[in-house]
């Protein structure tokens, strides 16, 4: 059976959050996919949320949707990015998640005479689904991100369960890596290996001993800090990895490369003669080079409602990116809160493209819709993202085609001229989790249209995460006024894109382009988009 030979390799955090197992885990399972294992990763997150769909994104960064409607933590955007596959919801577990499968199970019976308790069974259930995606997926090796820091309450069950693995299945088939911090102090300048230190004494406390440590730094890891943390540890020196700072996060697995992690890995779960990946790897590193050549600098304005954390818009800003790498461009992004835009519109005209990814509700929207405009105005390339889509629309009813009062019933509930409305199927939905149209869903161009253009076909398919679309009461008027709808979904019941044929580079659109861009093959929209940015 496979699930016998499938190797695990649980990636666990330690001293405080914000590490970067993220990138650690995507590195690693990149390293093992380059050589030539079936690979995937998976996310635990121990909160209790169900999803990560309502969850604000200024406090936990982006909601990542998977193909197939998952609203997933930012991690499964980083293994999809790495691994350039699709990663299914199923791979980002939850407590909520766990627990409800149990409680489920209780009622219909299938604990019948037992108490049921952590241990056993909700631990048997996190063991139960993460065994279950190896073997349906049938794959060589699995890397396991468990979210949070070792020593949190809510993470200890699943840390129970990663133990009770290694020990059901064996050390020749899981290994652990644990992430921490050797700080460097300004007045000192040693690198501090105490974190560490107390760290993996507290991920033995619940018994659980590392294989490796990758050691997060702002520089290499120092040898004498690299022997003090293997002998307090009780991890070999060579199994200790520096994870400095790095220009591109797309480096790190070689980083961890030059430093023997593959063949450490390979020699812990028994496996010789592997065959020469050097093919994989030129082609990898033509990407990687793409993005740390100098180049020509194209200054972005990215204005949004959460632009106070970076990590809100973590596929938009690497989408950016993967543009101006295939372009030769240095995109620079400049965050720029949409509240705050109001009387400060002339500030965007210093900028070669304007974009507005997604977002809801009221706040900023007013900033919004007059930077749509502005854009529109100025003839500066805009791109318009699910609410950037959405207010465009309202800038354009507002500013050309005369309806003074237009707007989105999301923002107005009674305004006179609804541009934007509750879709017909969401009227009866109460529940805000998992409700919004989500995931992967088939689009049909318009021939001759800058849609048409930049995709190359009349269909494709693009995720999506948006409760509102046009009303398309106003569609005739729009058209009049010279706005072209080139993109629209389930028999054109709603528009999906908009563009002005006459403007340098207008689009706008209802889906979310950002989560299917990838490093070395950049979503079509945003490639188009940085292109006219430089033009």
């Amino acid at each position: 059976m496979q699930t016998e030979s499938t190797k695990h390799i649980f990636v666990t955090g330690g001293v405080m959050s914000g590490l970067g197992k993220g990138v650690i885990s995507s590195s690693i399972a990149k390293l093992l996919q380059l050589s030539n294992q079936k690979v995937s990763c998976v996310k635990i997150d121990p909160y209790l949320n169900y999803d990560a769909g309502t969850m604000n994104p200024i406090a936990h960064g982006e909601v990542f949707v998977t193909e197939d409607g998952g609203e997933c933590d930012m991690d499964i955007g980083n293994y999809e990015r790495f691994l350039n596959q699709n990663v299914p919801r199923t791979h980002n577990i939850t407590t909520a998640q766990i627990y409800s499968s149990v409680i489920e199970a209780e009622r219909r019976g299938e604990y019948l005479g037992a108490c049921v308790q952590i241990i056993p069974h909700v631990t048997d259930a996190i063991k139960e689904r993460i065994r279950k995606i190896a073997k349906s997926e049938n794959l060589d090796m699995l890397v396991v991100e468990c979210g949070g820091t070792v020593g949190d309450i809510e993470s200890l069950p699943f840390l129970e369960a990663l133990r009770q693995l290694r020990l059901e299945d064996g050390s020749e088939n899981v290994l652990f890596v644990h992430v921490t911090l050797a700080p460097s102090l300004d007045v000192v300048g040693e690198q501090k290996t105490k974190p560490t230190q107390h760290s993996v004494q507290e991920l033995r406390r619940i018994g659980i001993q590392p294989d490796l440590l990758a050691v997060r730094c702002s520089r290499p890891l120092e040898i004498s800090a690299k022997k003090k943390i293997s002998l307090f540890s009780n991890v070999s020196a060579k199994d200790v990895f520096s994870c400095h700072d790095a220009e591109s996060i797309l480096t790190v697995p070689q980083t961890l490369y030059d430093q023997g992690i593959v063949d450490v890995i390979f020699k812990k779960f028994g496996k010789v003669g592997l065959v020469n990946t050097s093919a994989n790897w030129d082609k990898w590193n033509i990407i990687v080079n793409s993005f740390l050549d100098s180049k020509e600098k194209v200054k972005i304005a990215m204005v949004g409602k959460y632009v106070k954390l970076a990590d809100s818009y973590v596929s938009v800003n690497h989408s950016l990116k993967h543009a101006g790498a295939k372009l030769g461009k240095n995109v620079i992004i400049d965050w720029i809160d949409s509240e705050e835009l109001n009387g400060n519109l002339e500030n965007l005209s210093q900028y070669n493209g304007i974009i507005v990814p997604g977002g809801f509700g009221e706040r900023g929207s007013e900033g919004i819709i007059k930077t749509a405009n502005y854009a529109r105005e100025r003839n500066i390339p805009y791109l318009g993202i699910c609410f950037g889509f959405q207010l465009a629309a309202v800038a354009f009813g507002r500013y050309v085609c005369g309806l003074s009062n237009a707007n989105s019933t999301e923002i107005v509930p009674n305004t006179e001229n609804p541009i934007i409305d509750l879709l017909p199927e969401q009227k009866l939905i109460e529940a805000k989790g998992g409700s919004l149209r989500l995931g992967a869903n088939e689009i049909k161009l318009e021939d001759n249209t800058l849609a048409f253009k930049l995709y190359k076909s009349n269909t494709i398919h693009k995720r999506h995460r948006h409760r509102y679309e046009f009303n398309q009461k106003y569609l005739e008027l729009f058209t009049k006024k010279g706005l072209q709808f080139s993109g629209y979904s389930d028999n054109k019941k709603r528009m999906e894109i908009l563009e002005i044929p006459s403007h340098k580079f207008y689009l706008g659109v209802q889906f979310h382009p950002e989560f299917s861009s990838r490093p070395g093959y950049p979503e079509e929209s945003f490639e188009a988009f940085v292109k006219a940015a430089s033009a």
